[in-house]
């Protein structure tokens, strides 16, 4: 059925462009570059495989990611250019240059725990989970910033991967340690709320 429904597309495609009035070399020139094509379909194509929608993260849409590391650093930072670039990269599914960027921007400033956080978000979007990479990004940003926000982007990441239990723990401890007053506790309760419950 495959080979059938092509056939009919490079066949309609030609009239089209006969009834359009090209003529001679042209049409011939689209007439290979069809044939090109479908010669490449003969040898790579699968028609009787079945589709796959791409699967987003839902856990990264639980915790829009800009949001939270916000409410860990402040809106306003040296660091916030880079990664609003490397977000809006890895929202787009650009995760490979959403690295780069953050990889440049660590080079530059190895001294900034944000970057080092961003740069491990990024590695989790571009791994699908997280690596080790990722792992040794958070443990940078954990040893320059001794506050919860590299373990607690740490969690987001273990629950990402499927391990939400052990991202639960982690945030639980993070709670245990924290005043009441401070602005992003809610955030941290809210994750722990959310995957504590059974999928």
């Amino acid at each position: 059925m495959g080979w059938l429904i092509l056939l009919t597309l490079v066949a309609a495609a030609l009239a089209a462009l006969r009834a359009l009035g090209v003529r001679q070399g042209m049409l011939t020139a689209a007439a290979a570059a069809a044939m090109l094509g479908a010669a490449g379909y003969a040898l790579q194509g699968r028609p009787s495989l079945s589709g796959s929608p791409a699967q987003g993260s839902e856990d990264r849409d639980f915790f829009p990611l800009t949001e939270a590391r916000h409410a860990f650093f402040g809106n306003f930072s040296s660091a916030e250019s880079w990664l609003r670039m490397s977000e809006a990269l890895a929202r787009d599914g650009k995760s490979e240059e959403a690295v780069g960027i953050l990889q440049n921007a660590v080079g530059r400033y190895p001294g900034d725990a944000q970057l080092w956080v961003g740069l491990g978000n990024a590695l989790v979007d571009h791994g699908r989970g997280l690596t080790p990479p990722a792992e040794l990004a958070y443990r940078r940003a954990n040893e320059l910033n001794s506050g919860p926000a590299a373990s607690f982007f740490y969690g987001l990441a273990l629950a990402r991967s499927g391990h939400r239990d052990e991202a639960v723990a982690i945030w639980r401890d993070i709670l245990d340690h924290t005043p009441k007053t401070v602005s992003w506790r809610p955030l941290v309760e809210q994750g722990v709320a959310a995957f504590s419950k059974p999928r």
